[in-house]
């Protein structure tokens, strides 16, 4: 069996497998990786690779006979990676589709921004079948949609599987950007650039931002309660400021947790986060928003709104997940009169056509 996933969920792979199966585990990346690989092709078992290290694992059945591979099932995990088909790691994943006998796609967030996202991993599945559903898909009805992809796609929401979860308070925390806030903002929208104006309400020489005090407030409340706190952003420049405040303040800050963190040192740092009490793991959303079992936090605080609904919901699920015995708090901070509003309305639009499309399968109905 081969298991293809992000760099960042390896070890979780890995120890899930040992602890769960007796089959044996080889995590065919780094410097072991050619060792790994012959153990694997010679034992057999789970083989664990990443996206990028699936192009040093050797593709020995031919397409056209699946039914011989030497790989009975291959799974890909954060199957949304390979959503892409003109990109190099889809095209591999798809060839690789095409030769094995089974296949799985996981992901909870199988559509970012379009349906044609979605497509694409039904037809890694079933090569064909997003053909014979018509372009416009107004014409066909999200309940004719969901009867066209019910044999391959199975979705099971959290609250239909995990009725012991705790609920999720959600609140959007709306603040006024000071003025030197909205010096930087302003000079960002004559610049052109989203990406800064995006950061403004974190940037201001000479007093304290106004969502930095907001999340000052926020932490202090958490920790009085004996609560941990996951801090996201997608930005790198707003985690080094929230980190070096918190740790200013006497409080047990862990990260920032980066695409430039060893994948190693990532599991230290959440296994440390998960043994300090009222603690904070300050995170990139894109690196510690999937695939980390994070639960030991009851407080989520979002920098900034995301682009995509999902990254958001993921970041969520980080500690809304099993084991966790608290209600979850979300606080999303948003600068008032300034872009926070119009990605607000654009997420709402995009969380629109998941809710009608995808959010229910059919296949999960009917059982």
């Amino acid at each position: 069996f081969l298991v293809v996933c992000p760099a960042s969920l390896l070890a979780n792979w890995e120890h899930e497998v040992r602890s769960r199966t007796t089959l044996p585990a080889h995590r065919i990346h780094g410097a072991s990786r050619a060792d790994a690989l012959a153990a694997w092709e010679r034992d057999g078992g789970i083989g664990l690779t990443t996206f990028e290290g699936l192009a040093h694992v050797p593709l020995d059945a031919t397409e056209h006979a699946p039914d011989l591979a030497r790989v009975g099932l291959l799974i890909i995990d954060e199957a949304q990676q390979v959503k892409n088909p003109r990109a190099a790691r889809s095209k591999l994943a798809a060839r690789w589709a095409r030769s094995c006998a089974r296949i799985l796609l996981m992901s909870g967030t199988p559509m970012d921004n379009r349906l044609d996202d979605f497509l694409a991993l039904v037809e890694l599945l079933q090569p064909g079948l997003s053909a014979s559903i018509p372009g416009h898909l107004g014409l066909v009805g999200p309940e004719a949609f969901r009867r066209a992809v019910a044999h391959v796609y199975l979705r099971r929401n959290q609250a239909d599987v995990l009725v012991e979860l705790p609920d999720v308070v959600a609140s959007d925390d709306w603040v006024e950007l000071g003025a030197p806030e909205e010096r930087t903002y302003r000079a960002a929208v004559e610049a052109g650039n989203l990406m800064a104006m995006r950061q403004a309400a974190w940037h201001a020489s000479g007093t304290t931002p106004t969502k930095l005090a907001r999340l000052l407030e926020i932490v202090d409340e958490a920790t009085d309660e004996g609560r941990s706190v996951l801090v996201f952003s997608y930005f790198r420049a707003t985690l080094d400021l929230v980190a070096t405040t918190l740790a200013a303040r006497g409080l047990a800050v862990h990260g920032p947790l980066t695409g430039d963190v060893p994948v190693a040192r990532r599991g230290e740092l959440v296994d440390g986060f998960s043994a300090d009490d009222a603690s904070v793991l300050v995170s990139q959303i894109s690196v510690g928003g999937t695939g980390l079992n994070l639960q030991a936090a009851s407080v989520v605080v979002l920098c900034e709104p995301q682009l995509t609904p999902s990254l958001e919901d993921q970041a969520v699920a980080r500690a809304h997940r099993m084991g966790q015995v608290r209600t979850v708090r979300v606080h999303r901070l948003l600068g008032s009169g300034g872009v926070d509003e119009r990605i607000v309305e654009i997420l709402a639009g995009k969380r629109a056509v998941f809710d009608g499309y995808v959010r229910v399968s059919s296949l999960a109905q009917a059982a």
